[in-house]
């Protein structure tokens, strides 16, 4: 496969619909599961969560490929696991299962883009098939490394807290608290980018200034 290929750029206004596409499931999952069963019953709810889980993503992925013209092996790898361990929970009525999910997802990665870099290769850029305009393969290569260190943490982090939190607690942190810690550290690695070519859009507004 080709860089003409991956490096592509998403459009600016497709940005916000990928973040929904990605996030938006799991908010459903956390709202069916807090409100959609009345009483005291955090099995039922964790299935009634679960299903609509299912669902919602796989809405994700066909509103992807119909607006988006197609679906990024994240969301993919995601809908896959999702729908698997979705029925899993649902079969054996244990949302262990779904819990379970997230560790998969995360050494899946690690281990895609630790190869990678055994072979020289940043599969960031792949999985992401996009492109940070302007970086330098070395940079790609070190934020693939990052990336690949911070996946193992999150792994680690998510069987620790499914083996010690309750299951409100866990999804409560999943849904919040981990999503949060991944926007801290994709801004925490913004430094480096810059000092391998990242550029943040001031070359445009250069040339507008210029051209005024």
């Amino acid at each position: 496969m080709s860089d003409d290929v991956i490096n592509v750029e998403p459009k600016q206004e497709h940005k916000g619909l990928s973040f929904a596409l990605d996030f938006g499931p799991l908010v459903v999952f956390f709202l069916v599961y807090k409100f959609a069963v009345p009483g005291d019953n955090p099995i039922l709810s964790a299935i009634y969560g679960t299903g609509a889980f299912m669902a919602a993503i796989t809405v994700a992925v066909i509103v992807s490929k119909w607006k988006l013209g197609k679906v990024s092996p994240m969301l993919w790898l995601s809908a896959v696991l999702v729908i698997g361990f979705g029925a899993l929970t649902i079969y054996f009525n244990d949302p262990r299962f779904i819990q379970i999910k997230p560790t998969i997802i995360y050494l899946g990665f690690a281990l895609i883009l630790g190869v990678g870099l055994l072979r020289g290769k940043a599969m960031l850029k792949y999985l992401l098939q996009a492109a940070y305009e302007g970086l330098s393969d070395e940079g790609w290569l070190k934020l693939s490394r990052n990336w690949a260190i911070f996946f193992v943490a999150m792994a680690v982090l998510n069987e620790a807290m499914r083996l010690f939190l309750t299951f409100d607690l866990w999804l409560t942190l999943k849904v919040w608290g981990i999503t949060i810690l991944s926007f801290v550290f994709a801004l925490a690695n913004v430094p480096m980018l810059m000092r391998h070519g990242l550029d943040l859009g001031q070359d445009e507004e250069r040339e507008e200034v210029k051209s005024k």
